[in-house]
């Protein structure tokens, strides 16, 4: 057997099913589209659902992909064991209601066998119990002897998920030879040791599950086979593990040359060594999809990633940063089969660059509060870090468990696992129940899924702003229609729309649907699945037949005041690029009638002369009233020309490309101006951070703009006339009462600090001596929080060693404030459990650190009762020391 590279298989197997005259798709992103059951796509299938569910119609019916994949279920595993990774590859070829379980067998065997070269006496098949036509295909038409096939029960060769289509499997497995097996006499295919290796897995959807388990004949029948990649180069090239093929050792020699350690001698070294190879991989690969470092969903599978790979990198004692210089290795290895890689090579190093910054500076703010929890421990007298504190310090700062762990058994403490893992189930229950109950698809099925798949719509809506057309489907809220009558709210399809369906930021056209007799007012524009445009409204008079003939027609003032927003996010996004710098990508936008959004990369908030730059750059383009043209080509004809496209998106073969003069040029669907100019000008109104390397500018153009400009000259006519001076004098009339409230509030500052220093003064008379130390309890009322805070700073300068307790009525509420001097401290008086202890006395709760303590209430009438618990309080704190 010839031993092939991960890349030339990948190729091999595409080249072969494109010889089946399979249409070969390049994989898709790793963030699922329209399908809310995922949150990263995790097998071959999942971007093939809406293909096999029926509701769009395939590109073509033979189809065949290498789809990147990412499970992260079992992660806590990743690295234990040379079996699990988070990344992996997985090949497929589909029919969708073409060829069937012959050519799909057929086909695998030739693969595997001639293709490959593998050895056929070492392939052992496995079919469904009662899947006989799989059987009699693999004995009678194969060739495999009887006793080589293996019938496996609905755990093993079903493939299913709830109602919906279903069917059963066929698997091959692969004899790796004695040496990975467990010594069992028994031992065969279906064994848990790593002998018989499953390559290869057949899926044949032939019947419909209703839910309760009954199942019928699909009429189009449909297969779904995938075999990992990864797998395969394990046996090609006869080694142990995902860690030793060809592209993983590279990285996997790459850790080691950085830690300076050798793999492969076990201990947890070589788990580190894996954890690392493996997270890298899919970090570089999330983030060529446009995936950021987050506290939610995918941005927090990505930030837990690399965090994890930083962790072991320190366990192995690798010094600095060193994620970027193993994310170039892992571009470098598979570029060729995903040149998105490439292309987002810098930006990806820059945003792992920032993110284990950032961790570092997490490690060492985790740090700081695991000295305070343990400050807190040895005042209580627990030795046990309790498991909520642990679940804050992971969930909170990234801290990680095992570092916790680590840092307290060095001082004779541990940490309640257990409730560590109660606090973490109590995360992901409510994260269960916050999921919505989905279909196959991850979404609550809506009258959409109903309509025939063929129903399509055409946007003639870049030419013209009216159109007539025919109405091909009709729905209500819950069902379809052939019939809408005055005052009923549904959605209208048609053959060809002039209205624009929100999609790439650019918010719907509104508009009108009329006939001679019917009027529908189109509330909003939605794209479907399937090609189909969907207008959302309401009939306003008449009443709409199914095949009527009807007049369209949008808004044309909303749809010109959007295009000039969405015009001027192109102009941004270039300035953006020339001020900041390259790596600057679009991360998302919304544009509308009113102003515009737009988000994009970048580690740092903006000056205020980056942000003045980046507007003069705007209008100047605006005022040289560049001229904008449109052309649709193909893809690659438009990477050639340098367009700008959005991070993360899906193209397809043919894109449409907007350029604007020699300043900007981008891949964009949306409405545009004619001319910049038409913009009239464009203004800033924020900068703001919306997560970890995003950030954001909203702005003003046209009529957006002149409206802005009116509200600010009203407003300042107003503020002249209640300063009673004329507008150009606001200004300096402001600055004169600012300077005159500034003398104002120092006088009142120094008011109250005498007014303290006097009351502290007054109250030193009532302090006793509790357990060898100062004690005072002390009403002040009048104060407020702040007031309380400076007589206890006074009082404690004063007493030197001491405990002191105030407290404050005003306007029938309770305030509180505990202090403790250091000394006191050391001798066990602790603030925080002193309020926590009185508080609910005065109606109210608080606490705080062991020095200061702080509570609020509303019961005044219990504050005498609570002076005298809290000297009893510090009695107990005192004693038990």
């Amino acid at each position: 057997m010839k031993s092939y590279g991960v890349n030339e298989l990948r190729q091999m197997f595409l080249d072969f099913f494109a010889s089946k005259e399979h249409l070969i798709l390049k994989s898709f992103s790793l963030v699922p589209n329209n399908d809310k059951s995922l949150l990263l796509i995790n097998s071959g299938m999942a971007p093939m659902k809406p293909y096999f569910t029926g509701q769009e119609i395939p590109p073509k019916r033979r189809v065949a992909t290498c789809q990147k994949c990412i499970r992260t279920g079992d992660i806590e595993n990743v690295g234990k064991t040379a079996r699990h990774g988070t990344f992996f590859e997985m090949l497929g070829n589909f029919s969708f209601g073409d060829y069937f379980k012959k050519e799909s067998i057929g086909w695998t065997w030739e693969f595997l066998t001639e293709v490959i070269g593998l050895d056929k006496d070492r392939l052992y098949p496995s079919v469904y119990l009662e899947d006989d036509e799989a059987w009699d295909i693999w004995h009678n038409q194969i060739g495999i002897p009887e006793d080589r096939i293996f019938r496996f029960g609905k755990a093993d060769n079903f493939w299913e998920h709830g109602a919906g289509p279903c069917g059963p499997c066929s698997e091959v497995y692969y004899d790796r030879g004695e040496q990975y097996g467990c010594d069992r006499e028994d031992c065969t295919v279906g064994c848990d040791c790593d002998r018989y290796m499953e390559i290869w897995n057949n899926v044949f959807t032939q019947f419909n599950n209703d839910g309760e388990n009954h199942y019928t004949e699909l009429e189009q029948k449909n297969i779904d086979t995938g075999m990992g990649l990864e797998r395969l180069a394990c046996i090609v090239q006869e080694v142990d593990s995902m860690f030793d093929i060809d592209t993983m050792k590279a990285l996997r020699d790459h850790v080691c040359k950085l830690s300076g350690k050798e793999y492969g001698r076990g201990g947890e070294t070589d788990v580190s060594t894996r954890v690392i190879t493996d997270h890298i991989r899919s970090v570089t690969f999330m983030i060529s999809d446009g995936i950021m470092p987050s506290n939610e969903g995918r941005g927090y599978v990505l930030r837990r990633l690399l965090r994890r790979a930083c962790r072991h990198g320190k366990l192995l004692g690798i010094s600095g940063e060193f994620l970027v210089d193993l994310a170039k290795t892992v571009v470098e290895g598979s570029k060729d089969g995903y040149p998105e890689l490439a292309e987002k090579q810098f930006f990806i190093y820059e945003v792992i660059a920032k993110e284990e910054e950032l961790f570092a500076k997490t490690i060492d703010q985790g740090l700081t509060i695991l000295a305070d929890l343990r400050e807190e421990m040895r005042a209580e007298k627990r030795t046990i870090l309790k498991g909520e504190e642990a679940f804050r310090l992971y969930d909170t700062y990234g801290f990680p468990l095992d570092l916790t762990k680590e840092i307290l058994e060095e001082q004779g403490l541990s940490v309640d696992e257990e409730g560590f893992s109660r606090s973490m189930e109590i995360q992901r229950e409510t994260a269960r129940k916050a999921r919505e109950k989905t279909s196959l698809l991850g979404a609550d099925m809506t009258v959409y899924e109903s309509i025939d798949p063929s129903v399509t719509s055409s946007f003639v809506g870049y030419e013209n702003t009216e159109f007539d057309s025919e109405i091909l489907v009709m729905t209500t809220e819950d069902h379809i229609t052939d019939r809408l009558s005055q005052g009923e709210k549904g959605t209208v399809f048609v053959k060809e729309t002039p209205f624009y369906a929100t999609s790439g930021g650019q918010e719907a056209d509104t508009g009108w649907i009329c006939t001679d007799t019917g009027r529908f007012v189109v509330e909003d524009v939605k794209k479907l699945s399937g090609g189909k445009i969907g207008h959302v409204g309401y009939l306003k008079e008449g009443a709409f037949q199914k095949g009527d003939r009807v007049h369209l027609a949008i808004d044309k003032e909303r749809r010109m005041l959007a295009a000039n927003n969405h015009s001027a996010t192109h102009l941004l996004h270039k300035a953006l690029k020339s001020v900041l710098g390259n790596h600057v990508e679009q991360a998302g936008s919304l544009v509308n009638a009113e102003r515009l959004r737009f988000d994009f990369t970048h580690f740092s908030a903006l000056s205020k002369e980056e942000l003045v730059r980046i507007e003069a750059i705007v209008n100047r383009q605006i005022l040289e009233n560049l001229s904008v043209s449109v052309e649709t080509m193909p893809i690659q004809e438009a990477k050639k020309t340098g367009a700008a496209a959005l991070f993360g998106e899906k193209y397809g073969d043919m894109v449409r490309v907007v350029r604007m003069g020699e300043f900007s040029i981008e891949l964009c669907g949306g409405t545009h101006v004619s001319h910049t100019g038409m913009i009239l000008a464009f203004k800033i109104l924020s900068e703001t951070g919306v997560a970890a390397g995003v950030r954001r500018i909203e702005a003003l153009t046209a009529k957006g703009l002149l409206e802005y400009y009116a509200e600010i000259e009203r407003s300042w006519q107003e503020t002249a006339s209640l300063l009673k001076v004329s507008q150009d004098r606001v200004t300096e009339r402001t600055a004169s009462l600012l300077e005159e409230n500034k003398k104002l509030h120092a006088e009142i500052e120094s008011y109250k600090s005498r007014q303290a220093k006097d009351v502290s003064g007054n109250l030193l008379d009532q302090v006793k001596e509790v357990g060898g130390i100062r004690f005072l309890a002390a009403r002040a009322d009048g104060m407020d929080m702040n007031g309380l805070r400076e007589i206890g700073d006074q009082c404690k300068e004063t007493l030197k060693e001491a405990v002191i307790l105030l407290l404050s009525e005003k306007d029938q509420r309770v305030s509180l404030v505990a202090m403790a001097t250091d000394g006191a401290v050391k001798k066990g008086a602790h603030a925080g459990n002193l309020i926590k202890a009185v508080a609910p006395l005065v109606g109210g709760g608080g606490g705080g650190r062991p020095s200061m303590a702080q509570a609020g209430g509303k019961n005044p009438a219990g504050m005498a009762e609570a002076m005298e618990k809290a000297e009893e309080i510090l009695r107990s704190q005192l004693k038990d020391l």
